[in-house]
């Protein structure tokens, strides 16, 4: 399967996959796969089939955001096998990740570059996905070695772009300027811009306090003629929710349609849907 790619065949394991969306980030820290987690919750409660692939392989934390870090995958005929996330009666999500590899959130991934450039190859290429609406691929921070792999393996699967995620401050905005010029070399068509912790929400008044100032991501937009998505701001009570669901009666999907984050989420999906982006199983066909 792997000879395939080095062909320019797309990988058979995206073959039913509507829609290939990457969330890059030109830092760490500014809160990528917490976007990652929302951007899934959010598809999937909008009753689509969902798929995540965390390639942050330097800190695979979405098992735990999903609440599946007991979970295991293994081989099947078909490739490996995705955990699943129980959704309720909404939508489906499930994810693949290093982190069920690991054992122990504690432990660390010290390999070399040819090692890091393996496993992103089978995750793409061996993992039996089977139908999709979206399938989110959660990159690593910066624009290293293992960026390049990811968009060399996923080139020929014709993905539908990157969502760039930002913090307010100028620190932040600066290294995203190099994420869009990666992206802008390897031929990655932005999809916007997202500007993550903009403003924190109180969580016994509800107000909204720009603690790192804001509009970095929408001067970053205008400057590189991308679009901007929207601003996301820290609410303690997501955190919350995250670190207690597994304790909940109710799925985190359901959870989180009662969240504040929700809302600003669904407008940002709305957004993104809006935008002129042909199902890849389509273009297939035709």
């Amino acid at each position: 399967m792997a000879e395939e790619q080095e062909m320019g065949v797309p990988a058979a394991s995206l073959a039913e996959i509507k829609h290939i969306i990457l969330i890059l980030s030109g830092k760490g820290g500014v809160g990528k796969s917490s976007v990652t987690t929302q951007t899934a919750l959010t598809l999937c409660s909008m009753g689509l089939r969902v798929g995540v692939l965390d390639i942050d392989l330097t800190g695979p934390s979405l098992p735990r955001m999903f609440g599946i870090e007991n979970k295991s995958i293994y081989q099947g005929s078909e490739g490996w096998q995705p955990v699943k996330v129980e959704t309720g009666s909404t939508g489906s999500l499930s994810v693949i990740s290093l982190g069920f590899l690991l054992g122990d959130r504690g432990n660390s991934v010290i390999w070399r570059g040819p090692k890091k450039t393996s496993m992103i190859k089978q995750f793409i290429s061996d993992v039996a996905w089977g139908e999709l609406d979206y399938l989110l691929v959660d990159t690593p921070p910066g624009t290293s070695d293992e960026h390049i792999s990811i968009a060399e393996e996923l080139r020929y699967s014709n993905p539908d772009g990157g969502i760039v995620v930002t913090t307010p401050q100028g620190v932040a905005t600066a290294d995203v300027k190099k994420e869009i010029n990666f992206c802008k070399k390897v031929d990655l068509k932005i999809l916007g811009i997202i500007e993550n912790m903009s403003g924190f929400i109180c969580p016994y008044c509800a107000e909204c306090t720009n603690i790192f100032s804001s509009g970095g991501g929408k001067r970053l937009s205008e400057q590189f003629s991308v679009p901007y998505l929207g601003n996301v701001p820290i609410d303690p009570k997501f955190v919350e929710m995250i670190e207690n669901q597994t304790s909940s009666e109710k799925t985190l999907v359901e959870m989180y349609k009662e969240s504040p984050l929700c809302p600003i989420f669904k407008k940002i999906m709305d957004t993104l849907r809006e935008q002129d982006i042909t199902s890849r199983v389509a273009e297939k066909h035709d």
